[in-house]
């Protein structure tokens, strides 16, 4: 694990390239450090901001629909997680930044509703920067293209959990990512939009490292520690 740096905002922490079921259990424990704190009245400075890129794993969300999974994860070479997040299928892997926010919604003074917003918003300012304009739709959390249009597509997959405004999970940004794995499910059970990558959409490899810190620089801003 490697702590990238501590601001006034949150500590951000890079796994690297990690499975699934280990950046699980790595979110868990950071999770639990602040549900006990908080349960036992402790002052605490514990929210992180996570960044992983995983090995190519499905995972499904408490409430999703596992008719959505069109073709067995292991005959694409892939894992797959039952989770406790919000939202349907989605894919994990390579090229793609994956962020677990584990923050005390109550430091940021928001709830669950704004802090699903925030997380848009920094990914649309991010997007900005290369010259794109995100769009959210209000009935499908997280980041899209041409949202207004037959040809929406999604650029940044959200699902969360919180409890006592306590939050694990997160959004997935794609970046260089496969994108031929997400033909093996329907994306967040949505069958009439589709998905894309920043590679995609500039025609050109991105630098996945550049983009992260640019995530980092955008979630600062629009995340604000109430003091």
């Amino acid at each position: 694990m490697n702590f990238l740096s501590n601001s006034e905002q949150f500590k951000t922490l890079d796994l690297g390239r990690l499975g699934y079921g280990d950046a699980l259990k790595i979110q868990e424990e950071q999770f639990k450090a602040i549900f006990d704190a908080k349960r036992q009245g402790v002052h605490h400075e514990l929210s992180t901001l996570i960044f992983v890129e995983h090995n190519p794993v499905y995972t499904l969300g408490k409430s999703g629909d596992e008719s959505n999974i069109k073709q067995n994860p292991e005959t694409v070479g892939a894992e797959f997680y039952k989770t406790s997040r919000g939202g349907d299928i989605t894919y994990h892997g390579p090229g793609q930044i994956v962020g677990y926010p584990i923050f005390d919604l109550e430091q940021f003074n928001i709830g669950v509703r704004e802090y699903i917003w925030n997380i848009e918003q920094a990914i649309i300012n991010v997007i900005d920067q290369f010259g794109l304009k995100g769009d959210r739709i209000s009935d499908a959390s997280g980041v899209w293209l041409d949202s207004d249009t037959d040809a929406a597509r999604k650029i940044c997959a959200i699902g969360v959990k919180a409890s006592r405004y306590v939050t694990m999970h997160g959004f997935a940004f794609n970046i260089n990512t496969d994108l031929g794995y997400f033909d093996h499910i329907i994306p967040c059970g949505i069958e009439d939009k589709g998905v894309t990558s920043l590679e995609k959409e500039l025609s050109a490899k991105q630098d996945i490292e550049a983009v992260k810190n640019l995530v980092r620089t955008a979630f600062n801003k629009v995340f604000r520690i109430s003091k």
